[in-house]
């Protein structure tokens, strides 16, 4: 699977997990050069602690696009330090 923008790869792994409809990206697997942390972070009651991280791809910054959960409840520990991002942007099966 990969997550592609504006023709930029942002993560490329076949290990990435399905979880509430969110594909969840090994975080060796991601092009962390096109991320950078927004300052924001949420609490899911499910999951844990979320941190977002802004895509810069050079011809538009995608606020939020990315996120993840560093700290997580133990039932979502599966989770943890994976990278998910935003549904608006594409991620298909790699070629």
């Amino acid at each position: 699977m990969q997550v592609v923008v504006h023709g930029h790869v942002l993560a490329d792994s076949q290990d990435a997990l399905l979880a509430d409809g969110i594909r969840y990206f090994p975080a060796e697997a991601v092009a962390w050069h096109h991320l950078r942390p927004s300052g924001r972070r949420s609490v899911c009651p499910y999951k844990g602690v979320a941190e977002y991280y802004t895509a810069d791809v050079g011809v538009q910054l995608c606020r939020d696009a990315a996120w993840v959960y560093r700290w997580t409840w133990p039932w979502s520990d599966r989770l943890r330090h994976r990278v998910a991002f935003c549904p608006d942007l594409v991620v298909e099966s790699a070629s």
